[in-house]
């Protein structure tokens, strides 16, 4: 493992067990027990998601469907620099300090007041980062007086929240065999577990939990079926964990060993449940002809026992994956009926409810206007109901063997939801659901694997399916089906969205606009343009007595590097990189 912690300071950490590094920071050290708590923390933002569960709800209402019209700027900071592209970051709130990341895995502390620069780590990237989906980073975690992000060549860097000064730095793997790192750490029972980027390159998914305090690995938990699990010794030195499912089971050959699930938007925690849930990518390659079989656990949800890292249960959304339908999207906890259940807004265009503690499936319906591939899923069976025909040519069938037979899906690879977190309040027991509505010509080619080459074997053309817009917010009920809402947007959805017990909705558009809306009627009741498109999630927090909203603006991610002819649709739109904070005018 690559160290930079000096043994002496190491052992120090090591021996003042839960409050780390707080005697730095005079007693503001983020401890366990506030990150399980930190949905109802209305002072700060611990934690992607607003909260370990990801319902990126605030119980915050001093800003409401009364008076946030009056919302005003009040600082915005830029990343400056040539860098720009997609800018993705949530920020986090704790301690007087903003941490925000950006691209190109760059990192910065601001004050929360004045919106001056505390410090900036910039991470030295090789020239040989191969992320698949633009120079993108979620944001981070804190833990004690830490701040911790991954890069886009494939580390973890820990700083101290006051300094920015590297207390340690891991390799997590290699970039140039194509891993990478976008999403936000995750902490959870005092553990860091981390996820991989990578599924277009053949790589192999999992999921790492580490020591915050050090980065030294405790366990790792591949998720494509027969790869080995292990777990680590204080010095570092491996044992077996326990072989994810059964070799070979649902796996042909040797493909497995390239199989892609990679775990790339990150996690969830529960402390109701105590697991952590992530999704899982798509297989590889996207050619499915080559890889008879469900092809566990790709395309999935599999929930994590924290402590030991073995999988309690899985649910695999899209069995056999042909689309590029990734299962990475975010598990949500919530209460319904009197238990713990999951939502999730599947990339394939349904929406999913498990019960939170066995994975059993409750509900299963579509949130975009147009689904392909299936007709709908089996709720005794989990099943979906596959379309026939709805899967692209075996190329060893077509024309000259290069070439299957094009088929038309809908969604789109993009998704009917990517990367753009959803909210769920529980007070209108509503999910709020950034949607896109577009479809694909899809075809099948040959392909092998080459480290670090694109693994595909699939050729592609995106469009839209409507003539006046593409995305659409929708509140959507989880327990019918149905949806109460939707405002549609002209050009993709791309941001995240959170909801507050002021009765809103906030959400960003790749058009400029940050929105609020009624969270009961959809109706928009103010926006503000912030000079580049908004495709990062809002947060919010209170400060003497004073709510702030705050949004990362910066166009980019997906879209503009894969999106064909809705590319061309949206290229009037500028990139940019600042952060935005908002407040009630007096």
């Amino acid at each position: 493992m690559q160290k930079t912690v000096i043994a002496s300071l190491s052992a120090a950490l090591l021996a003042s067990g839960g409050m780390g590094l707080a005697s730095a920071a005079g007693g503001a050290a983020v401890t366990t027990g506030m990150l399980e708590a930190a949905s109802k923390n209305t002072s700060s933002v611990l934690s992607f998601g607003m909260g370990s569960e990801g319902q990126r709800y605030s119980p915050l209402a001093q800003i409401n469907t009364g008076n946030v019209a009056r919302l005003t700027p009040a600082w915005s900071f830029s990343f400056g620099g040539e860098k720009q592209r997609g800018q993705e970051s949530q920020p986090l709130i704790h301690n007087g300090k903003m941490f925000v990341t950006a691209s190109y895995s760059r990192i910065f502390a601001v004050d929360l007041k004045t919106g001056a620069k505390l410090w900036k780590y910039e991470h030295r990237l090789p020239d040989g980062i191969m992320p698949c989906c633009d120079v993108v980073n979620r944001g981070a975690a804190l833990f004690d007086n830490l701040v911790i992000f991954g890069t886009l060549d494939a580390q973890l860097v820990a700083l101290d929240q006051d300094t920015g000064k590297i207390v340690w730095k891991e390799k997590v793997d290699d970039y140039a065999a194509g891993y990478s790192m976008t999403a936000a750490p995750l902490i959870a029972k005092g553990l860091l577990l981390t996820g991989v980027s990578g599924g277009e390159f053949g790589i192999v998914g999992r999921v790492e939990a580490r020591n915050p305090r050090t980065g030294e690995l405790v366990w790792s938990r591949p998720t494509v079926e027969g790869h080995m699990g292990h777990k680590y010794d204080k010095d570092g030195n491996a044992s077996d964990n326990g072989v994810t499912g059964t070799p070979n089971k649902s796996w042909p050959g040797d493909l497995w060993k390239t199989g892609g699930a990679s775990t790339w938007m990150g996690g969830t925690y529960d402390p109701a449940t105590g697991l952590a849930y992530f999704g899982t990518g798509n297989p590889a390659p996207w050619n499915s002809h080559l890889r008879p079989g469900d092809n566990l656990y790709s395309s999935s949800t599999v929930a994590l026992d924290v402590t030991t890292g073995q999988i309690k249960w899985s649910y695999q959304n899209t069995p056999n994956d042909a689309w590029d339908f990734d299962g990475a999207n975010e598990f949500v906890t919530f209460d319904m009926d009197g238990k713990r259940y999951g939502g999730k807004a599947d990339r394939n265009g349904f929406f999913y409810v498990n019960d939170a503690a066995t994975g059993k499936l409750q509900n299963a319906f579509p949130y975009v206007k147009k689904i392909t591939w299936a007709t709908g899923i089996d709720l005794e069976t989990g099943r979906p109901k596959y379309t026939p025909d709805g899967r692209p040519g075996d190329p060893t069938k077509g024309e000259e063997g290069k070439k299957g037979k094009t088929v038309f899906a809908a969604p789109a690879f993009l998704g009917a939801k990517n990367q753009m977190p959803m909210a769920y309040s529980p007070q209108t027991k509503l999910f709020y659901v950034p949607a896109n509505e577009w479809g694909m010509d899809i075809w099948n080619e040959p392909i092998s694997y080459k480290k670090g080459g694109a693994y595909l074997g699939a050729g592609f053309t995106i469009r839209p399916l409507f003539d006046d817009y593409i995305g659409a917010l929708r509140a959507i009920d989880p327990k019918t089906g149905k949806i109460a809402w939707e405002v549609k947007n002209t050009a993709p959805l791309w941001g995240g969205v959170m909801t507050t017990a002021g009765g809103l909705v906030f959400y960003g558009t790749p058009e400029g606009y940050l929105k609020a809306l009624d969270a009961k009627t959809g109706k928009e009741l103010w926006k503000f343009q912030t000079g580049s498109g908004v495709v990062a999630p809002p947060v919010t927090w209170q400060d003497g007595g004073v709510q702030y909203v705050a949004v990362v603006s910066g166009w980019g991610g997906a879209v503009p590097l894969w999106g064909g002819e809705v590319a061309k649709k949206v290229n009037f739109l500028e990139q940019g990189g600042s952060v935005w904070v908002f407040k009630l005018m007096k």
